[in-house]
């Protein structure tokens, strides 16, 4: 006997419902897919961000902390005058030698997420960690051209050799190899 919509004794919605089930999971899927163009630019500026850091961090701020370390802070050690200008020097320069490495050894935990960022890969960054990196570095820059840099000319400024010498052991330093066969 059918029922009164005419359908037979047991039948139901069902098949049609569940079509438009179907239909409201693809019209979902859809609108996500529709939002990628919008989210190809800033993946791309993450890559290229996480690329010239690692590159930067690498080349720049490493050799930077090398260049004071082995250049500049044992240079106006060996100028400062003894006593309390020599100390103050020590303490200053022992305090941005132990931010280096602070610096350093957080910029190294980052540097896994980095690299697959850099590559296009899925990862967990710390941003709680990359802030203190970016804070850190900040703090630690105002110090030393507050502290160091001011009390660095002072010292080498007084005998114009000291000064040069400094530049020359730069320079020579970061000095390219010669080519082989060109000199």
């Amino acid at each position: 006997m059918a029922s009164e919509t005419n359908q037979p004794q047991g039948a139901t919605d069902e098949p049609i419902e569940d079509f438009s089930r179907s239909h409201a999971g693809i019209l979902a899927h859809l609108e996500a897919l529709d939002r990628l163009p919008g989210l190809i630019e800033p993946a791309a500026q993450a890559r290229q961000i996480a690329e010239t850091a690692l590159r930067f961090f690498d080349e720049a701020v490493l050799e930077h902390h090398a260049d004071e370390e082995r250049e500049l802070f044992p240079a106006v050690l060996r100028s400062a005058k003894p006593g309390a200008e020599a100390q103050r020097v020590r303490q200053i320069t022992e305090r941005l030698i132990d931010e280096h490495r602070r610096i350093e050894k957080a910029y190294r935990e980052l540097e896994p997420e980095l690299r697959r960022i850099a590559k296009g890969r899925d990862t967990t960054l710390d941003a709680g960690l990359l802030h203190a990196l970016v804070m850190r570095y900040g703090e630690h820059a105002r110090y030393e051209e507050q502290e160091l840099l001011p009390l660095s000319q002072e010292i080498l400024g007084r005998d114009g050799h000291h000064m040069a010498a400094l530049a020359l052991s730069l320079h020579l330093r970061h000095m390219k190899p010669p080519v082989k066969g060109y000199i």
